[in-house]
């Protein structure tokens, strides 16, 4: 087997990636409480927590399909979202972060058992666990694509469905196992850091993928424009339709994932909701010393959001040029990033490259780890499974080996994705992944401002059946019973003609708002005034 030219440079980049990651994630730290472990006794500066929260939403999912989306695309509509994610994180920032530093609470669902009663927590945090483990597995796998490319590139054969499968596992058990000794011996401390480390190697990455494609297309960026002149090429905004009945320009609006209304409402929405009601996210904003700058650091995470994605796609936009000059034959229909890393980027930077890769699903993988390590043990193992535990120590116990099996759990959920995948190649890689929460977090978001919004609307018994119909009203209006019937009987459910099929960002716009239509009939048992 002959290895590519200049291997050893690759080598050596990544393995230096993974020596300074493990240094600064096992560096000793203050660990004797859960306040420790999961807060870090907030005493981190905004700036990391910033860049915390960036690394930890831009995952490989967004490192390889983002440019994915530019290249199938050819324009930008799909920045458009960027504007609901600024608008939001003002809300989350302004609505959310200071109760939750005024109760002082570890886990954000905690919140609500103050606000409404244990039974919405338990609920709240079900619904967290489960849909965190379902997307973070899910983005998890997207990390194995670049090695089983980089395989195909070394071997000259591209593996079976079989062996294919057989990469990713062993990818994300080995990424897995090194992501879980930092997060579970260094806590939120170890996260944050090594995600200051890896957010400014993605961005680099990003940055030299940018320039290295404009540099290798004749003309550089003018030349580039010569090869989109097809309408809709380089489009920002999408308005939706203007002729037609006012239903049928709504319908599209329901149905396109990227236009000005799903970027001012939808995205919105979705952003409120990861930002806001996510333990994955949420933990590391009240590891700052206080609200001002908890707010500081969401509001200038969302600000550097927009320049990231519209580099993002940028490089898939230079994709589909650089492959339009320079045909090859064997070009992938999909991972069209991955296959250019590996075939087009010098030695050493290549290797640069897929360490960028890497941290991108190390960070987004050890913020989850955290928080659902956090989440369970707050939630669940002290008040019902550790009540005679009051050691600090055994929770902290408690939390690291919770670590350890969220780690089991979520490369479980990345190899059978990874497998599924594999068998039905066409699937393209954002929607799969934002799609996941979209079913179960916007009645998270609907109660979540039923409690904080008012003092009175809501209690345990309404809040369940609220969540409930928000889950139904997304799981029929996005085609779920559909998607489901057909995958075990390989037919289609009938549907009125009028009835669209919602796109991604709409889902948590509408689990929201029938959650909270729903909760807000209840009234609370007890008044129990948020400050």
């Amino acid at each position: 087997m002959m290895f590519p030219t200049g291997w050893i440079y690759d080598a050596l980049a990544i393995g230096g990636y993974f020596a300074v990651i493990l240094t600064i994630g096992l560096w000793p730290r203050k660990q004797g409480t859960l306040a420790d472990f999961s807060l870090g006794g907030r005493e981190m500066p905004w700036w990391a927590v910033t860049a915390s929260i960036l690394a930890a939403e831009i995952s490989a999912a967004t490192f390889l399909g983002g440019p994915e989306e530019g290249f199938s695309k050819r324009n930008f509509t799909y920045a458009q979202l960027a504007i609901g994610t600024v608008l939001a994180r003002a809300i989350v920032a302004y609505i959310f972060i200071k109760p939750y530093y005024e109760y002082g609470v570890v886990s954000i669902y905690d919140f609500l058992r103050i606000r409404f009663g244990n039974t919405t927590k338990n609920a709240a945090s079900v619904i967290f666990l489960l849909t965190r483990v379902l997307a973070s597995g899910t983005r998890l796998y997207v990390a194995g694509v670049i090695v089983v490319i980089g395989i195909e590139y070394v071997t000259g054969i591209k593996p079976d469905a079989a062996t294919e499968v057989a990469i990713y596992i062993g990818v994300l058990s080995a990424l897995a196992l090194l992501t879980t000794i930092y997060t579970a011996i260094g806590g939120i401390k170890a996260v944050v850091w090594t995600d200051f480390i890896q957010a400014t190697l993605m961005f680099s990455a990003l940055g030299y993928a940018a320039w290295a494609l404009l540099a290798s297309i004749p003309g550089g960026w003018s030349g580039a424009q010569s090869y989109l002149q097809a309408p809709g090429d380089l489009a920002f905004w999408n308005f939706g339709v203007t002729e037609g009945s006012i239903w049928k320009q709504v319908r599209y609006v329901l149905e396109e994932p990227y236009t000005i209304w799903s970027a001012l409402i939808g995205s919105t929405f979705i952003t409120m909701a990861t930002h806001g009601t996510d333990q994955d996210m949420v933990q590391r904003m009240l590891t700052a010393k206080d609200y001002h700058r908890s707010r500081l650091a969401v509001i200038c995470s969302g600000l550097i959001d927009i320049p990231v994605v519209l580099v993002v796609l940028t490089v898939g936009i230079l994709l589909y040029v650089f492959y339009q000059t320079h045909t090859d034959p064997n070009l992938p229909g999909k991972n069209i990033f991955a296959y250019w890393i590996v075939h087009q980027v010098p030695p050493g930077f290549r290797g640069l490259m897929v360490a960028g890769v890497l941290s991108t699903a190390m960070g987004s993988l050890s913020t989850a780890l955290n928080a659902l390590a956090t989440s369970f043990v707050k939630d669940w193992w002290m008040p019902y499974f550790g009540k005679t535990a009051a050691d600090e120590r055994a929770h902290v116990r408690a939390v690291r080996w919770s670590t350890v099996g969220f780690s089991a759990l979520l490369v479980l959920v990345g190899a059978l994705t990874a497998r599924a995948v594999v068998i039905y190649p066409d699937a393209r890689i954002i929607p799969i992944v934002l799609g996941i929460f979209g079913y179960t977090y916007g009645s998270l978001l609907g109660i979540f401002l039923v409690g904080l919004i008012t003092k009175t609307r809501g209690n345990d018994a309404g809040n369940l059946f609220a969540m409930a119909g928000g889950f139904i009203v997304v799981a029929v209006l996005s085609g779920l019973p559909n998607d489901l019937w057909f995958a075990v009987t390989h037919q289609t459910l009938a549907k009125p003609d009028w009835m669209p099929t919602i796109a991604f960002p709409w889902r948590v716009f509408f689990g929201a708002i029938t959650t909270m239509a729903i909760a807000l009939c209840f009234a609370s048992k007890t008044e129990k005034a948020r400050v």
